[in-house]
């Protein structure tokens, strides 16, 4: 599995806020814009502290694994692998919607006098904190769980041994 890349995220939260200003834009003229929902920046911090916990408990269960502790819990190999997926679908997720919440949210700057705008427009940049935490806290599972380079065969096609 490939690593997270910040510049393919920023990519992604760039495109989906220059597509979400001009949606926004283009909305307005037409008819009443959609509102921010309050719960987008509470599920999203929710997900970053899923992820942040699992990668918390997956590095003291590594730490205690080296450490050679008779009470270590070993760390099963297919529920890193799927919380390193669960990662990077999260960070995927979070910046395409942290773009969408972020150009919303400029568009809505233009109007912070009226405040049920203004609080529209602060959903949206919590949303888009909260957005960023995820992809923090993904960059950091993928971290925690990334497996040392094998310096002896340089891993050049030769299997790991147990």
């Amino acid at each position: 599995m490939r690593e997270l890349r910040i510049r393919m995220l920023a990519g992604v939260f760039v495109v989906a806020g220059v597509l979400s200003w001009a949606g926004a834009r283009l909305w307005n003229s037409v008819g009443t814009l959609p509102s921010v929902p309050l719960a987008a920046p509470i599920v999203l911090a929710v997900i970053a502290v899923v992820l942040l916990a699992t990668a918390l408990s997956i590095r003291a269960r590594l730490k205690a694994q080296r450490e050679r502790r008779p009470e270590a819990k070993g760390v099963d190999p297919m529920m890193a692998a799927r919380a390193v997926v669960f990662g990077h679908a999260s960070a995927l997720v979070a910046a395409l919607v942290a773009g969408m919440y972020g150009g919303t949210g400029v568009f809505l700057l233009e109007s912070l006098d009226i405040p049920a705008r203004r609080d529209q427009a602060i959903y949206a940049g919590f949303s888009v904190l909260a957005g960023i935490g995820v992809i923090a806290a993904a960059i950091f599972l993928e971290r925690v769980c990334k497996l040392p380079e094998d310096d002896e065969h340089n891993g050049a096609g030769t299997a790991p041994t147990v």
